[in-house]
């Protein structure tokens, strides 16, 4: 019974679109770091350690809660139903769903964004952006624009004037990565004495690597273009998510 009104309080939690408090995530993030980023379990910041990695793997929030809460049957995943406080629990599915560009309350009721009264054409662009049904083809595996989505690449600056200037949008702050006679194209995170840390764009979503200090070689520029990863969508639905992104960057 305590199992079922918990996945319940959970549900409404994760239902619909609603946006986690800071405090929550973090206090997510410290018990993930505790019990489930232990090396031979997940990797810090949901990355690959001896289990699969979590971060940007586009895991909505049903099956997070659902996984976290009851376990996978037959492999190394415990159910954490029993094992953590209902507030620590809630707290990881939280953090997890973070990773994933799921955003949730703290508090169950859902909160509506603040955000400008969108036109039609706007509101079909914002639909676009994280349309589901497009998989890692749509924009939101990269880009977070007003709680939707994943921050892979940094911030959205200046929107392109046109569907033109998206599709030849210059890259120059993706590099080459050479390691272990692999080459890739890479978006660095770090690079220092502690180790190395980048997104490899080779495929859809980006994976998040990391290395020791010097196993990696960046060289600036890149075979890689913006234009390949957005061609999942036809000109006039990028002309929408445009008029859209610029509706919520004024």
């Amino acid at each position: 019974m305590k199992r079922v009104l918990l996945n319940f309080f959970l549900a409404g939690v994760l239902t619909g679109v609603a946006f986690a408090q800071p405090a929550m995530v973090k206090q997510g993030e410290q018990v993930f770091a505790a019990t489930c980023a232990t090396g031979y379990c997940h990797g810090a910041r949901g990355v690959a350690g001896g289990a699969p990695r979590l971060a940007a793997r586009g895991f909505d929030a049903a099956y997070i809660r659902n996984v976290v809460s009851n376990g996978i049957a037959d492999t190394g995943m415990p159910a954490f139903t029993a094992k953590l406080s209902r507030p620590d629990l809630i707290a990881v599915v939280t953090y997890v769903a973070s990773l994933n560009g799921v955003e949730v309350s703290d508090n169950g009721a859902a909160q509506a964004p603040s955000a400008p009264a969108l036109s039609g054409e706007a509101a079909r662009g914002a639909k676009l952006f994280a349309e589901a049904t497009r998989g890692f083809g749509r924009c939101s595996t990269c880009h977070e624009v007003s709680g939707s989505g994943i921050p892979v690449a940094g911030p959205i600056g200046r929107v392109p004037d046109s569907v033109v200037a998206l599709k030849s949008l210059a890259t120059p702050n993706v590099k080459t990565a050479a390691m272990g006679g692999e080459s890739m194209p890479a978006l660095v995170l770090s690079d220092g004495k502690r180790g190395t840390l980048f997104y490899d764009l080779t495929s859809a979503p980006p994976v998040e690597r990391s290395a020791e200090s010097g196993a990696v070689k960046f060289s600036d520029g890149s075979s890689w273009r913006h234009a390949a990863v957005i061609g999942a969508y036809k000109d006039d639905e990028l002309g929408a998510i445009l008029t859209w992104l610029r509706a919520v960057t004024q």
